[in-house]
């Protein structure tokens, strides 16, 4: 069995190393195609034995990543960006893993994607179709996907994932999102990708227009569906009018059945029913114990990485908001046992609360 690496990269040379470093045990052969650098990433990666083509960058990503993998001969293929880094993968469990399921299918690695936000670092999981049978290839100008119907089994490698973290990622994306939206009108996924984008660069109102087109668009059997439901009620909540409010409302009684038993969907109500009793209180206070209802449910349900999720809102994250929730309605007491429970996941936020509940720092 041959596994390739396959991969497009340009001006990668900050992260380049460590990925190659990272995914050389997994591989036979690395097959790069570079779309234009100016630093060391055609360097870097000869170092590493690796097989570079020049690929004209012509704002499309799919044609790129076809491109380098009509240079593997691989039985299958794993494609990763420059800036994923293998985190726990061993050659012979992929074999296994490989080996054991008959026919065509697409294996999906688990990605860890720390991003910023008003609270500091968080962790979301993401879940992508990356090691590719041998023939599958890929369609989409941007935010590019396996262009087949094989279908999708998970594989036993995770990876970290550090470009939300590095500046002008959003803002790259953002031209060849709308090119491509003005391209595929009745496309969801592009309009649901371009509000995540508008929403990541702090143009919450702009995006809203796009989720509400994603939300038209999409059938639940989306893989996307959940994560942009979920999303779009974020959003609603941080612009906060009431007409927006009350079409976040709409959307939880709506996509509820059928998203109940995911711990972010909770732990994204709990939230908005906070800032829907907290904007009018007379109008709004019977979803007042929904909010505790929400977190406790997380809880219930525990951690799950799912895609989109956010670690912590199946455990500490759930139990610090309970904490929150507790302390503010004057129980100390419960309060200081959900502080408790998150702050032995080491979140920080719990243990400053913890301790001042308990009486331990003024």
């Amino acid at each position: 069995m041959k596994i390739n690496l396959v991969m497009i990269v340009k001006n990668e040379a900050r992260s380049l190393g460590k990925c190659l470093e990272a995914a050389k045990p997994l591989a036979d052969q690395m097959i790069l195609a570079d779309t234009g650098s100016e630093d060391d990433t055609k360097k870097i990666a000869r170092s590493f034995g690796a097989q570079i083509y020049d690929f004209p960058w012509n704002d499309d990503f799919s044609e790129a990543r076809n491109f380098a993998l009509d240079h593997s001969d691989g039985d299958w293929n794993l494609v990763l960006d420059a800036d994923e880094y293998v985190q726990d993968g061993d050659r012979e469990r992929l074999e296994e893993s490989i080996k054991g399921r008959q026919g065509k299918w697409l294996g999906v690695i688990t990605r860890l994607d720390p991003f910023r936000d008003k609270e500091g670092v968080q962790t979301a999981y993401t879940l992508l179709p990356r090691l590719l049978p041998a023939g599958v290839r890929y369609a989409g100008r941007v935010h590019e996907q396996p262009d087949t119907g094989l279908p999708c089994f998970p594989v036993p490698l995770k990876a970290l994932h550090d470009g939300y973290l590095q500046p002008g990622k959003g803002e790259r994306n953002l031209a060849l999102l709308q090119r491509a939206a003005a391209e595929n009108p009745e496309d969801g996924y592009y309009q649901f990708q371009l509000a995540l984008t508008l929403r990541n660069l702090g143009r919450l109102e702009e995006s809203l227009g796009h989720f509400a087109a994603f939300y038209r668009q999409t059938g639940r059997e989306a893989g996307f569906w959940a994560q942009g439901v979920i999303l779009y009620l974020y959003t609603l909540g941080d612009v906060g009018t009431p007409i927006y409010l009350e079409k976040g409302l709409h959307i939880i009684m709506t996509a509820e059945p059928a998203l109940k038993d995911r711990a972010d969907f909770c732990f994204a109500c709990g939230i908005f029913f906070m800032k829907l009793v907290l904007a009018d209180t007379p109008r709004y206070i019977r979803y007042f114990p929904r909010i505790e209802e929400s977190w406790l449910r997380c809880l219930a349900l525990g951690e799950q990485q799912t895609d989109g999720a956010v670690a912590g809102t199946g455990s500490f994250k759930a139990s610090y908001n309970l904490g929150l929730l507790y302390e503010m309605g004057g129980d100390k007491r419960k309060a200081a046992g959900f502080y408790r429970m998150a702050a032995e996941a080491d979140y920080a936020p719990a243990k400053e609360r913890l301790a001042l509940v308990s009486g331990q720092k003024k």
